[in-house]
């Protein structure tokens, strides 16, 4: 696809280039005096004419005299400071002879390569991408791994765009991206500026030859020499696709089904509860009658306790406990364990053995959870995973335990009972009433990792938050397309958003527990998967307002709406159902504890309900008040198990706004 024409030409006028005003911050900023300072003047104290000539904590102090733009402007850019310190770092190491590993993206060229290509121009401009974030390490380029922008300017030295000489590092290129999106996160449109040499018309069908299907260039247009993919988006759109069974309740024997019910009670608030949950008042009830019943009367009665607990409300240790008693039970009666042969033979002996033993092996075999449109084929492949070493147990050797293939059984056709629910009217307008609450200017501390009540930064503007009119079916499953419209977004904050809608609608929760978020108090707010998250475009408004009347192409994806929209279909939609399914096939095969990629919807929401802690029970009836009870620093892990319900922070980078 060609990149639109444009009329506008593009200065050669370079800006001032960021080091230097750096040396000269810095040697004004940590100059000493002449005179040895005597104790307390590093820090701040000491000599009044010190102030201000020294580094440390009286700079703080200084701060609180000027304006924030001011001290910015003082201070120097972040980026530049950042960039110069792993400059810096790179020469101490060329100085004491450590190799200096280059980055993964980094492409070589022997001098005589670079001496001998052709000097082209190169010309500012906004590239406009697509990606599926599948298998990526995230947006951002990373020395050490795969990501999007490590492919791009691979792509981009491959066709021409970027010269050889600058085919090492793309900061020669002045690459900026306009939103960072994290691991597995997805983009429709996104938007990087950079310099490029763009003489060849078809240098955008140049760059996709050298692209896999899952990153796609939809066009380039030119841009003054300033411009800038961060500093001229004026607000970002993102999608997010849910499973409409994430709005489902708390089984009641969870712990937080048999938590929200007894709060309730105690808060005067019964009734209250009760109608906010009436459109799905029954659907435990009537999942049991058709699904569970009949697999339980299959099993041996002494085992239906063990296998109810575990599938409702133990703990990970308590059903593994269950599994050790069942599998010493076994042992005393069946002797050692059979080799394959036996397995086989035994297997074509008893003809009841089939039907509960190949439930493990793939989704056929139930035909409870067989959905109209499913492949059974694709399950069992994408079961198949490689012997991490020698010392893994042969799986044709294993004969699971009865409590195993009970579980196995049960969890599968629950899973498959959800998959089939579909919001009624009621539901949704519940949905969207929640996400109106987000709506305006509010402080999201508590949607993000390392914020105060108190931070200005926490305070971020949604300019809309909406539910799409008609779900979208894929394979018998029903999901919703929410879209959130803001100026900027902080780490995680569009996943914890998406995450406390949906608890505060399957938990029959008040939907002023979202204004209560707002306040000084400390809501732990799990994230909700990555895998449903994408970035749908920036918006370019005010500059591309100035630079019609320049007579400069707009930045935008206007023309490239068709493509665009079958990638999504292709690349995104599909690509997060196929994820979600193998993930609900494991957790069917081996037991949600033992899932340890990024976590599915069926898996988050089923550690969320069982997890023994009262940090989440801000979503009863009783509000704040019943969580203090609760000393832990954070959600309880229970008996050694790593914490799946909020994941471990990590450090945004320079405040950029990212997948949410």
């Amino acid at each position: 696809m060609e990149a639109p024409n444009t009329t506008n030409a593009l200065s050669n006028t370079h800006s001032s280039e960021q080091p230097s005003s750096l040396t000269e911050l810095s040697s004004s900023s940590l100059a000493v005096p002449s005179e040895s300072p005597g104790r307390g003047e590093g820090r701040g104290r000491g000599h009044s004419k010190s102030r201000g000539t020294t580094r440390g904590r009286g700079d703080r102090k200084n701060r609180r005299d000027v304006g924030r733009s001011e001290w910015a402007r003082k201070s120097g850019d972040r980026r530049a400071r950042n960039d110069a310190a792993q400059e810096s770092d790179k020469r101490q190491r060329l100085d004491d002879g450590t190799p200096v590993r280059k980055p993964v993206y980094a492409v070589d060229f022997s001098k005589e390569e670079i001496e001998g290509e052709e000097r082209r121009p190169k010309r500012k401009v906004a590239v406009m991408i697509g990606y599926s974030g599948s298998g990526y390490k995230g947006m951002q380029l990373n020395d050490k791994e795969k990501t999007i922008e490590g492919d791009l300017f691979k792509a981009f030295v491959a066709a021409g765009a970027v010269s050889k000489a600058n085919a090492d590092d793309p900061k020669k290129s002045a690459l900026v991206r306009c939103a960072r999106t994290d691991k597995g996160v997805h983009a429709a449109g996104n938007v990087i500026s950079m310099k490029l040499i763009i003489e060849d018309p078809n240098i955008v069908q140049k760059i996709n030859d050298n692209l896999s299907p899952q990153i796609r260039v939809w066009g380039i247009v030119r841009t003054n020499s300033s411009f800038s993919a961060y500093q001229m988006c004026d607000s970002r759109i993102y999608e997010y696709l849910i499973p409409s069974h994430c709005f489902l309740p708390p089984h009641p024997e969870s712990y937080l089904g048999r938590k929200l019910l007894e709060l309730a009670e105690e808060a005067g608030d019964l009734e209250g509860y009760r109608q906010r949950q009436e459109e799905v008042a029954t659907f435990w009830e009537d999942t049991e009658e058709k699904y569970v019943k009949p697999l339980l009367e299959t099993l041996d009665p002494y085992i239906r306790p063990l296998v109810l607990n575990a599938l409702y409300h133990n703990t990970p240790a308590d059903e593994e406990e269950g599994l050790r008693l069942d599998s010493r039970t076994r042992s005393e009666n069946n002797g050692p364990a059979k080799t394959t042969e036996a397995v086989e033979t035994e297997r074509a002996a008893d003809p009841a053995l089939p039907s509960t033993t190949r439930a493990t092996e793939g989704t056929s075999s139930v035909p409870l959870s067989q959905s109209p449109n499913s492949d059974s084929r694709t399950h069992e492949a994408d079961l198949e995973q490689p012997a991490a070493s020698s010392d893994v147990e042969d799986p044709a050797l294993h004969r699971p335990s009865a409590i195993e293939t009970a579980l196995r059984t049960l969890r599968h056709a629950l899973i498959t009972a959800k998959n089939r629910y579909r919001l009624p009217a009621t539901r949704l307008s519940r949905i969207r009433s929640v996400l109106a609450l987000y709506n305006g200017t509010h402080a999201f501390h508590n949607y993000t990792i390392g914020k105060t009540p108190r931070d200005p930064s926490a305070k971020r503007i949604i300019k809309s938050f909406t539910l799409a009119t008609a779900p979208i079916i894929i394979n018998d499953t029903e999901w919703l397309s929410l879209t959130v419209h803001g100026q900027s977004f902080m780490m995680h904050q569009i996943r914890k958003m998406v995450s406390m809608a949906a608890l505060v609608v399957r938990s029959g929760c008040p939907e002023g527990r979202v204004l209560d978020s707002y306040g000084p108090a400390k809501m732990v707010v799990p994230k909700a998967p990555g895998l449903g998250l994408l970035l749908e475009r920036p918006v370019f408004a005010s500059y591309n307002v100035k630079g019609v009347g320049e007579g400069r192409a707009e930045v935008g994806f206007a023309g490239w709406e068709d493509v665009m929209g079958e990638f999504k279909q292709r690349e995104i939609y599909e690509r997060v159902w196929r994820e979600e399914e193998r993930d609900r096939t494991r957790l069917t095969a081996i037991g949600r504890e033992n899932v340890t990629d990024e976590i599915s919807f069926h898996v988050m929401f089923s550690n969320i309900d069982n997890l023994k802690s009262t940090q989440l029970l801000y979503l009863s009836s009783k509000g704040m008040a019943a969580c203090e009870d609760d000393g832990d620093a954070g959600l309880a892990r229970v008996k050694g198990r790593k914490d799946v319900v909020v994941e471990g922070e990590s450090e945004d980078e320079e405040g950029e706004p990212e997948d949410g």
